[in-house]
């Protein structure tokens, strides 16, 4: 227990419900700077001088541009070929050019080859890029390098609850492990790193011990990454399409399009809609720009009842609002 001592809970059911913690790359000198993770990053009650961030993905975006506009100088290091990796290459392209006119530098296809120094104090970032080596000096490090679960060290080989490769913990599509009456949910079973991802998981477990038969299968997941504009996503992108052999329509519409961006002076971006070739079913959506997350959920919604792509081009939007540009997306799905 937390203030000393032990106590020994006993019951028929067990839901692990473990999540997970900021994984700390085996980078030399990384770990003994006592870098910075998302939890540190959200409690500091000092503003960071220079803030170096590991990973470009949704939690280091996102930091970074609050840091920037905080004031610290925000240099973001990852060694893939593009940021936020799920993304496609235009939504990737969209946000790089959106934090550098911040001022944040990013260096990608970088790879790190050792840490000196204190996070906090003065840290120095030694690293090899495709065109040189080169070391950045920096005040402060921050991780945002993915995720490890919290399932190490405490019983559950001793439970008969089997692990993956990751450490993330087996279920099948019923959330069920392999030990009898013990389901997992959230981050530690694996599942898409969102609380509302982790909420609908409680209602699979829950529906299911009151005779349900719901189910992982075939979720339609939305993801919403919350930098300013934010991006929100739907269903597949055109390379997850392009990877599972789906043909697809694609329109594209500029935010600047909107009428309702320019009353709020927030132009930037722009909306993807993915149409299967053969028919009239929308497959995807993606949306960088202000309000993304509201105009997602109307296209999740009707992607849900199945309805054709015509319903929502031809629906009566109210004006001016940012969810009015989905006709006019819409309205520009190539024909069959």
């Amino acid at each position: 227990m937390n203030g000393g001592g032990t106590r020994v809970l006993t019951g028929d059911r067990v839901a692990l419900n473990l999540g997970t913690h900021a994984t700390i790359p085996d980078i030399p000198g990384l770990a003994a700077t006592e870098p910075l993770t998302n939890v540190e990053a959200l409690e500091l009650d000092r503003l960071p001088e220079h803030l170096v961030v590991i990973g470009g993905g949704y939690v280091g975006l996102e930091l970074a541009q609050a840091y920037r506009r905080f004031g610290s100088r925000v240099t973001i290091v990852d060694a893939g070929h593009q940021l936020a990796g799920r993304e496609d290459s235009d939504v990737a392209a969209a946000i790089l050019e959106m934090l550098r006119d911040e001022g944040i530098v990013v260096h990608l296809r970088a790879k790190i080859l050792g840490v000196r120094g204190r996070s906090g104090e003065s840290v120095s970032v030694q690293m090899r890029t495709p065109a040189d080596d080169q070391s950045i000096e920096g005040s402060d490090i921050l991780v945002a390098a993915g995720r490890t679960p919290n399932t190490h060290g405490i019983g559950l080989d001793l439970a008969g609850v089997t692990l993956d490769a990751g450490g993330y913990v087996g279920v099948n599509d019923r959330l069920e492990t392999s030990a009898p009456d013990v389901w997992a949910i959230g981050e530690c079973a694996g599942s898409p790193q969102f609380t509302h991802v982790s909420h609908d998981d409680f209602r699979i477990v829950r529906d299911n011990l009151t005779g349900g038969k719901r189910t992982t299968r075939d979720r339609l997941v939305p993801y919403c990454m919350f930098t300013d504009p934010p991006l929100a996503r739907v269903g597949l992108s055109e390379g997850e399409a392009q990877h599972q052999g789906i043909a697809v329509r694609v329109a594209t519409l500029p935010i600047a399009s909107v009428p309702r961006s320019r009353t709020i002076s927030e132009t930037r971006g722009f909306m993807n809609a993915l149409v299967e070739a053969g028919g009239d079913r929308i497959v995807g959506f993606a949306m960088l720009g202000a309000e993304a997350g509201e105009v997602m959920a109307v296209v999740q919604t009707a992607m849900l009842a199945g309805m054709s792509y015509t319903g929502l081009r031809d629906a009566i939007i109210a004006h001016p609002t940012m969810a009015e540009g989905l006709g006019t997306l819409f309205s520009s799905v190539p024909a069959r």
